[in-house]
């Protein structure tokens, strides 16, 4: 197949609604952007609009790949359809076993609330065992029963989720036959379908969450779709993936669960992309939106992935996600005082609705967007979805109100306390993602995007001592770009779990073989434009006797006893620094990621259209001061737009886009490359 031409990539945050449009075959117009807040209660309706705003005619679009928080929102708020989940007998609390975790380092409680009611949980006669040989023969009169009990208490969805299923389906496969001739919709989740692996409690929870969200994202995605077709597209819809992959739109609400953290991986797809343009394949990705802040690791062009997510305490999502940490640190994030009158900065937010003060829709809050403007980092004439123009004295007195006159500071004083605050806050989450896990911070370049990222960016560095930093064309709209950019892929589990030395290459090959035709029907299926269709795969491995997993790569070409061993020997030695040869190894799990490769998209795109200066100083819009931690400071305000390529300039500075506001600390250097990237070497 051949590459669509005119790509639309739309990206829904907590706070806006990202849009990029890249056309290569349009000389003209080879790029439009659009950003517009985001509205909660449909955000089909923010889709739409930010095509609007971007003056891209919807019929004249060939693919449109869009990264939602739907499923996100509607766990984390509890906003989710009424489920039911029939299961082996004995077995209905499986959702609350959990495992020996704590929600905080300190403390030995927590609160957890399953997504399915006690009562909503229902037992049937069956039975399999590890090996998949049937103890107890299905009982489908049960199933019957059970599936018109959970209609009569009025459940939109349903679970289907028994035991060792993963080693043979079987009975979950009939029970489903049953179900859905009663069940007057969809909305029935087989729990080997969405994870097909060992471990009931972490393969039930994945099953809950696909059942719950799935009545959800169908029907948003239904509603998108009906807007788009009567405003005249009439090409393929793509939904992003946590993975980082996509899907398209007409089997994403199969799979729920697996669009849940899709605009985080988004964004870090797209610094994978664009690091590896620019010479920088190991990167530590620094997004901040309105909301939160999410930050990743990328090693050798290939974002770090994870299939341990915990949603929140109790509830882990055993399917392949980006590994991104994400904290409630955006530019909403509210500034507050405790009991103790100690200075805190989120996790609550302003949101899009109603904001920071400095929006004038309604905020009566300080957030870090406000101390930014404050400490003249942010022109007020300037911001984006603003309602009634606020000045800077009005945010300066909610500072002070709020605040400053209980800590004896000053409008200036509060601000800069805010944005230290938030700054150590975003420091801690980059040194989990990287000290944590081994890595140092100074192998590696900063990539800054999302939009506020760009405004703490180089202050974090500092902190880091992180030596470079990679603000990429359109920062504010990474997320979109990811999206426009994105692979598809589907990723498939079997659990093996059985000791090397009785596993022959053969079986193996099978196993792997009959995942990658699976996705290969599926992505025929799908009939989105790619250029290739390849495989990654890999194993999950242990010691006998360990309970932790390692995931190996695996050649299918050198697929033997002896090559696995010694892969996972050396994956062993890297992670814990020792070795145990007189250990036995257990071959767990066996997993392909199958990824229909697109076109490559050409991110210079991104800067192309510009009317360029001659010299960095030719593209100086203005002089203003702008407080850094030494002081006040004149600073020059640039176009970032207008920056000449292969330019070379110093700190300190302000560059000002449409998209985001730059800030360039006093000492630093800054180049632009070809792509229009800025490589900001720090101080």
């Amino acid at each position: 197949m051949t590459q669509s031409s005119k790509i639309v990539g739309v990206d829904v945050g907590g706070t806006f609604t990202d849009l990029v449009m890249l056309d290569p075959a349009d000389p003209r117009r080879p790029v439009a952007i659009a950003k517009v807040p985001t509205t909660p209660d449909n955000q089909a309706i923010g889709v739409i609009r930010a095509i609007e705003a971007a003056a891209v005619e919807f019929g004249a679009v060939d693919l449109i790949v869009h990264g939602t928080t739907t499923t996100t929102n509607a766990i984390l708020e509890r906003r989710i359809a009424r489920t039911g989940l029939i299961t082996t007998r004995g077995f209905r609390d499986v959702l609350e076993l959990g495992r020996r975790t704590r929600p905080q380092p300190y403390g030995m409680y927590g609160v957890f609330e399953p997504l399915i009611p006690r009562e909503l949980r229902l037992e049937v006669g069956e039975r399999m065992d590890w090996r998949g040989e049937v103890l107890v023969p299905l009982d489908e009169e049960e199933v019957r029963a059970a599936a018109r009990s959970l209609l009569a208490r009025g459940c939109e969805a349903v679970v289907i989720h028994f035991l060792h299923a993963y080693a043979n389906p079987a009975h979950e496969l009939r029970a489903g036959e049953i179900v859905r001739e009663l069940w007057p919709n969809p909305y029935v989740t087989l729990g080997h379908q969405v994870l097909s692996e060992y471990r009931e409690f972490e393969r039930g929870t994945t099953a809950a969450v696909n059942a719950c969200v799935q009545p959800v994202l169908h029907r948003y995605l239904t509603r998108l779709v009906e807007e788009l077709r009567g405003r005249g597209f009439a090409a393929r819809l793509l939904v992003m993936q946590g993975n980082g992959g996509t899907v398209a739109a007409e089997l994403a609400s199969a799979q729920a669960a697996r669009t849940v953290m899709s605009g985080p991986a988004s964004g870090v797809i797209a610094a994978a992309r664009t690091g590896a343009a620019a010479g920088f394949p190991n990167l530590i990705t620094y997004d901040m939106g309105g909301t939160s802040t999410d930050v990743a690791l990328v090693r050798g062009g290939v974002p770090a992935v994870s299939d341990e997510l915990e949603v929140e305490y109790a509830m882990p999502l055993h399917v392949p996600m980006v590994d991104v940490h994400t904290i409630g640190a955006g530019g909403g994030s509210i500034a507050w005082l405790d009991e103790s009158r100690m200075l805190r900065v989120g996790p609550r937010s302003a949101g899009a609705v109603p904001g920071p003060v400095c929006y004038g829709r309604g905020g009566t809050e300080p957030t870090i967007t406000d101390a930014n403007l404050v400490l003249g980092r942010l022109d007020p004439a300037r911001l984006l979805a603003t309602g009634r123009r606020i000045t800077r004295a009005e945010v300066e007195a909610v500072m002070v109100e709020r605040i400053g006159r209980h800590l004896g500071l000053d409008a200036v004083e509060t601000a800069a306390a805010i944005l230290r605050i938030a700054n150590d806050r975003m420091a801690g989450a980059i040194r989990m993602v990287s000290l944590a896990r081994g890595h140092d911070p100074r192998d590696y370049a900063l990539f800054a995007f999302g939009g506020a990222g760009p405004l703490h960016a180089t202050a974090l560095a500092r902190e880091l001592a992180i030596p470079r930093v990679l603000i990429p064309a359109r920062p504010g709209i990474t997320n979109a770009i990811g999206c426009a950019v994105a692979d598809l892929r589907h990723d498939y589990v079997r659990t093996v779990n059985r000791p090397l030395e009785e596993l022959e290459a053969d079986e193996l090959a099978a196993i792997l073989d009959a995942q990658f035709e699976e996705g290969r029907r599926l992505l025929r299926r799908e009939r989105a434009p790619v250029e290739e269709i390849t495989a990654l795969l890999s194993a999950d491995m242990q010691f006998r006797g360990q309970t932790h997993l390692l995931n190996v790569p695996v050649d299918r070409q050198h697929l033997d006893r002896r090559s696995l061993r010694e892969a996972f020997e050396r994956a062993y030695y890297d992670r814990f620094g020792i070795a145990l040869p007189e250990l036995g190894a257990l071959l767990v799990n066996l997993k392909t990621s199958v990824i229909g490769r697109r076109a490559p998209v050409d991110l210079a795109l991104l800067a192309d259209g510009e009317e360029r200066a001659s010299r960095p100083e030719d593209a100086i819009e203005e002089e203003r001061p702008v407080w850094f931690a030494g002081g006040w400071l004149t600073t020059p305000v640039y176009a970032r737009d207008r920056l000449p390529l292969e330019s070379r300039f110093e700190g300190p500075a302000l560059l000002r886009q449409l998209d985001t506001t730059i800030v360039i600390e006093p000492g630093d250097r800054v180049e632009v490359d070809r792509l229009g990237n800025l490589l900001v070497s720090v101080g």
